[in-house]
């Protein structure tokens, strides 16, 4: 039993460890703060920001509570071994044994965590996907990653909602705009930013040949109020339309569909998921203000890199990942060199490895 309690002994050092990393006793202290603010008569007079301060209440005592109870059960397992070696009894040994392997797991589970280093990670998620060259194919290859990234937000719990979405003629997406609610949405999702490659035998080719289809996928985060973003109106070009549905039909009858082009920049955001054209002109407003953001967020950590002399690593065309469906079975991450060949698993919304090791390769 020795040895066991030396492993406890290290488990709870290296929990305490990222206990600090992950400032949980700040946290705990914000989530108290939080239930003072709750607790006051006049809480949900502003309802936006008593359900924000809620929800944030919520994520907060739910991560601390997952800490002190790993750490809790670690000391109570080092007790129970330490009187069992005292008194030199070895009943408990297979026991223990069994429930510190299980402690390591749960720790190695909560460690994961600790990658999410930006600011914005435990952020809400605004998710694009835009078909590449290649016509249907690359429609039905961006409705095929709409789906994946459904799958993989259904699996981990999290809220979504369509912001906008533009059907092909024949098949699959000219593009679709989703936001992802979450804790550490953006944080998980970030891995994806980039242009995805698809290699298969079309199911639109009577000849039945092996086609590459490309589709781009963009990520910012959906910003807190908190965050100051200033456009001038004079920087706007702002269309209204009416809202179509599937091969471009109209679905509506008023002009509630919103297209709002920033000028200087040429960002360019299209939002009809709503009967209100002023609903959908704040969603819009809001997608530009984040895009705009992680544009100066990408200029300021470019320049710091090149301050710091950090070599760039050659991406043919910015392809992050490829999906080879023929004439062999593979996704293969070409920034981390994560490989996985249960793509069915990868389609099916089993993206857990190739974010985790994204957020391994950017430390």
């Amino acid at each position: 039993m020795e040895n066991l309690l030396k492993n406890l002994e290290e488990l709870r050092e290296q929990v305490s460890k990222t206990w600090r990393l992950l400032d949980i006793d700040r946290k705990k202290e914000r989530a108290n703060e939080a239930k003072i603010e709750m607790s006051k008569a006049n809480f949900w007079d502003n309802h936006e920001s008593a359900v924000k301060i809620s929800k944030e209440a919520e994520m907060l005592n739910d991560e601390v509570d997952k800490w002190e109870n790993l750490l809790g059960l670690i000391r109570e397992l080092e007790e129970l071994v330490a009187v069992g070696q005292n008194e030199k009894d070895n009943s408990i040994d297979d026991i223990a044994h069994k429930q510190y392997k299980e402690l390591k797991a749960k720790y190695e589970e909560l460690e994961f965590y600790v990658l999410f280093s930006g600011k914005y990670d435990a952020s809400d998620a605004i998710l694009s996907i835009h078909a590449g060259t290649g016509g249907v194919d690359a429609q039905d290859w961006a409705q095929m990653l709409e789906r994946m990234y459904l799958r993989f937000a259904e699996k981990k719990d999290f809220k979504v909602e369509i912001l906008d979405r533009l059907s092909g003629q024949e098949a699959g997406i000219k593009s679709v705009i989703i936001k992802i609610s979450g804790k550490w949405a953006y944080g998980y999702l970030r891995s994806e930013t980039g242009v995805h490659r698809l290699v298969r035998i079309s199911p639109f080719d009577a000849d039945s040949a092996r086609h590459t289809s490309f589709a781009s996928v963009e990520l910012v985060p959906d910003l807190p109020e908190t965050v100051e973003i200033e456009i001038s109106d004079k920087d706007l070009h702002i269309d209204v339309f009416k809202s179509s549905g599937p091969g471009g039909q109209g679905v509506n009858t008023t002009d509630s569909a919103v297209r709002i082009k920033h000028l200087p920049s040429a960002l360019v955001v299209t939002c009809q998921n709503e009967r209100s054209q002023h609903q959908n002109k704040e969603s819009a407003m809001k997608i530009l203000k984040a895009k705009l953001f992680k544009t100066k967020e990408d200029e300021r950590e470019k320049k710091e890199k090149e301050l710091k002399g950090e070599t760039k690593i050659a991406q043919w065309g910015n392809q992050i990942r490829s999906y080879v469906f023929q004439p062999y079975q593979m996704v293969k991450d070409h920034r981390t060199k994560f490989e996985k060949i249960e793509i069915d698993k990868v389609m099916d919304g089993e993206l857990e490895g190739f974010m985790e090791a994204y957020l391994r390769f950017k430390i």
